[in-house]
């Protein structure tokens, strides 16, 4: 069982950064591929990036160059530093856990789930 809780969410203007932080625990969760996912009102739930245990990255292209996805293997913590935001990366975020040994970008390849951050960009 893998546990997951992401905090850092909230109001931000456009330009703004924010750090989003999910805890993860579990015996082997060091070992899982952690993504995270958004989610806005009316819209499918999307991958943003995703981060093995060595450190291995992939972004999807509304990441690339604003956001930044890292891992904290002795704390089992992992963030998304998130810079130039704009109102269209408002959404629900979520971290996920997969026991994937590549990082994939579809939400059936997840097995846990938190419950969401809700981030606000206003223009």
């Amino acid at each position: 069982q893998v546990q997951l809780v992401e905090s850092g969410g909230g109001l931000a203007q456009a330009g703004d950064s924010l750090r989003l932080s999910c805890a993860a625990s579990g015996r082997t969760v060091s070992r899982y591929i952690i993504a995270w996912f958004r989610q806005a009102p009316g819209k499918e739930r999307e991958f943003v990036a995703g981060i093995n245990w060595n450190g291995i990255r992939v972004d999807a292209d509304s990441a690339k160059g604003r956001f930044t996805i890292s891992r904290e293997n002795t704390m089992n913590m992992v963030y998304l530093q998130m810079n130039n935001l704009n109102p269209e990366d408002t959404a629900v975020y979520y971290c996920a856990a997969s026991q994937s040994l590549v990082i994939k970008r579809k939400i059936n390849e997840y097995d846990y789930w938190g419950q969401g951050t809700q981030v606000t960009v206003s223009s």
